[in-house]
C-alpha cells in the first residue's frame, strides 16, 4: 500500500536559509523522482474523484506546461461532442466524360475532404468501385483535389530532423496511407536470405527483393539491414536479416511525399486492371453531383487509432477537419479557434493558458495544465460520449501503448516527447471508486521519471485508506 505523505505547499522553507527540496507528498513518487534526478518543480499531478469537489491530491495543477500527445484527449473530445461518435468523412469521386466501350472520356477527379483512414485497403476498394462502373481505361488524367486543407509548406523533417519517421507524416486533405511504405522481411532459411515484400506499390520506385540472413540474436535488426530509404526511386539494404526474428514488419514514411499520390495511384490503378493514358495532378473538384462516394470508418473507431496508438497525423487531420466544418476553413489557426472555444464553453477552466498548436501534441510549443486537461475528463465522464471517449484510451497492461506497461486498474493516454512524459485518464480504486489522473514530467531526464508515474497511478488505485485531500502548490 503507497502511503500519503502531507504534501508541501512551498518548495523552500523558510526559517533559518536551509533549503529543502520541495516533495509532492506521495513517497513512492517522490522517490522515483530522486532516483531520476528530476525536481518535484518539474511535475504536476492532479488526482480527483470524478463528481467530487476537491481533489485526492494536487501538486502545481495550474502551471502550463507540455502536454505531447496528452493534448490529443482534448481534440478528441472536442470532435466528439461537436461531430458525434457516428460521423464519417466522404470521399466524393466523378468521371468527367462518358464511358465509351471501357474507355473513361475524360478524367476522373478525386476530392479529399480529411479522412484520416483512406488506407491501401480503402483505395484499393475506391479504384476497384470506378472498374465496376465500367471504367477500364482513362483517357485522360487522375486530378487530385485537396482544397479543403490549406496546410503551410514545411517539410516531414521540421520538427525532429527525422523525415523518415511515419509520425512526421504531414497532414492532408487527401492523404493517402499516410505517406508510408511498409517492408516485409520473411526469413527463407533453404535460400539463405529474406525475402523483401514493400507495399503498396509505387510507380518508378523500385526495391531490393531480398536480403541476407544473419546468424545472431534478434536485437537491433532495423541497423543490421543497412537500409536506405532516402532515394525516392529505390529502397536498398546492404545489410543482413538475423534469421531468430522470424517475420518482421517496418514502416517508414515515403522520401518525396510530395509525389506519392503520383505514384501510387497510377500503380493500384494497374493492378486492379486498369490503363491510364495522363497522368495524376491536382485540381478542383466540379460542382455537380459525383458519380460515388466512399465512407470513412465512424469517429468513434477513428479515435480509438489516435488515443491507443497516439496517431499523429490522424490527431490534425481530425483537428483541421474540426476547423472547416466548425469554422468554415481547413486551416490550423481556424482549428485553435473552434477547440479554444469548446474549451471555454464546456470545461469550466480557462482556456486562457492552452497552446494548441497542431492538436495532436507533436509540437514544442504546446501547452496545457493539469486542472485544464481534468476538466476535459471530468466534462467527458458526464456527457453522452463518455464510453467512447474511454475507450480509445489504452489500457494499462493490455494495449496500445501501454501494452508494455506494469497491468492495472486504468485507461490512461500517454504523453512522451524528448523533455516530456506522461498520463492522463481514468483510474478504477480498489473501493470501486473511478479517479481522473492528470501526471506530467517536463525535464531533460522526463523519460527516467516514468517509475514516478506509475507509482502515481498505482497510489491513485490503492485507495483503502485514503488521506484527507493533499493540496500543493
Amino acid at each position: 500500500m503507497l502511503r500519503l505523505a502531507a504534501a508541501i505547499g512551498l518548495a523552500w522553507l523558510a526559517g533559518a536559509g536551509a533549503a529543502a527540496p520541495a516533495r509532492i507528498g506521495v513517497d513512492e513518487v517522490d522517490a522515483a523522482l530522486a532516483r531520476a534526478k528530476v525536481p518535484a518543480e518539474a511535475m504536476v499531478v492532479l488526482v480527483q474523484e470524478v463528481g467530487a469537489s476537491r481533489p485526492r491530491l494536487a501538486w502545481q495543477p495550474d502551471v502550463a506546461v507540455n502536454p505531447a500527445s496528452i493534448m490529443k484527449i482534448v481534440t478528441t473530445s472536442a470532435a466528439l461532442d461537436l461531430l458525434g461518435p457516428a460521423w464519417t468523412w466522404t470521399t466524393p469521386v466523378w468521371l468527367q466524360g462518358p464511358v465509351v466501350e471501357g474507355a473513361l472520356q475524360g478524367d476522373l477527379v478525386i476530392k479529399g475532404s480529411g479522412d484520416p483512414k483512406l488506407v491501401l485497403e480503402r483505395i484499393w476498394l475506391l479504384l476497384r468501385r470506378v472498374r465496376q462502373m465500367g471504367v477500364r481505361d482513362i483517357r485522360g488524367d487522375i486530378v487530385i483535389d485537396r482544397s479543403a486543407f490549406s496546410i503551410p509548406d514545411q517539410s516531414p523533417g521540421d520538427f525532429d530532423n527525422e523525415p523518415l519517421r511515419p509520425y512526421n507524416a504531414r497532414p492532408d486533405a487527401l492523404l493517402l496511407n499516410y505517406r508510408s511504405l511498409l517492408a516485409t522481411f520473411t526469413p527463407d532459411p533453404a535460400r539463405g536470405v529474406a525475402a523483401i515484400a514493400i507495399d503498396p506499390p509505387l510507380a518508378g520506385v523500385r526495391a531490393d527483393a531480398a536480403v541476407p540472413l544473419g546468424r545472431g540474436p534478434c536485437e537491433d535488426w532495423r541497423n543490421e539491414l543497412r537500409a536506405d530509404f532516402t532515394d525516392p526511386a529505390r529502397v536498398r539494404f546492404a545489410g543482413a536479416f538475423p534469421l531468430a526474428c522470424g517475420e518482421k514488419t517496418w514502416a517508414v514514411a515515403y522520401a518525396d511525399p510530395r509525389s506519392y499520390a503520383e505514384r501510387l495511384l497510377p500503380a493500384l490503378w494497374a493492378e486492379v486492371g486498369g490503363q491510364l493514358q495522363g497522368r495524376v495532378r491536382e485540381g478542383i473538384a466540379p460542382s455537380a453531383r459525383p458519380a460515388f462516394e466512399i465512407a470513412s470508418p465512424p469517429l468513434a473507431d477513428v479515435i480509438r487509432d489516435i488515443n491507443k496508438y497516439s496517431n499523429n497525423v490522424m490527431a490534425q487531420q481530425l483537428f483541421l477537419t474540426l476547423a472547416a466544418t466548425q469554422g468554415g476553413t481547413g486551416t490550423f489557426e481556424a482549428g485553435r479557434i473552434v477547440v479554444r472555444r469548446w474549451l471555454d464553453e464546456h470545461v469550466g477552466a480557462s482556456s486562457v493558458s492552452v497552446v494548441l498548436d497542431n492538436g495532436s501534441g507533436l509540437s514544442r510549443e504546446g501547452r496545457a495544465s493539469a486542472r485544464l486537461l481534468a476538466n476535459v475528463l471530468e466534462w467527458a465522464w458526464s456527457s453522452p460520449v463518455m464510453p467512447e471517449l474511454m475507450s480509445s484510451f489504452p489500457v494499462a497492461g493490455v494495449d496500445g501503448t501501454l501494452k508494455r506497461s506494469r497491468p492495472g486498474r486504468a485507461h490512461l493516454k500517454t504523453g512522451s516527447l524528448r523533455d516530456v512524459a506522461g498520463v492522463a485518464g481514468y483510474v478504477l480504486g480498489a473501493t470501486g471508486k473511478r479517479y481522473v489522473v492528470i501526471a506530467i514530467v517536463n525535464h531533460a531526464n522526463a523519460n527516467a521519471a516514468r517509475p514516478a508515474l506509475d507509482a502515481l497511478v498505482q497510489w491513485a488505485s490503492d485507495d483503502l485508506a485514503v488521506a484527507p485531500p493533499a493540496v500543493g502548490r
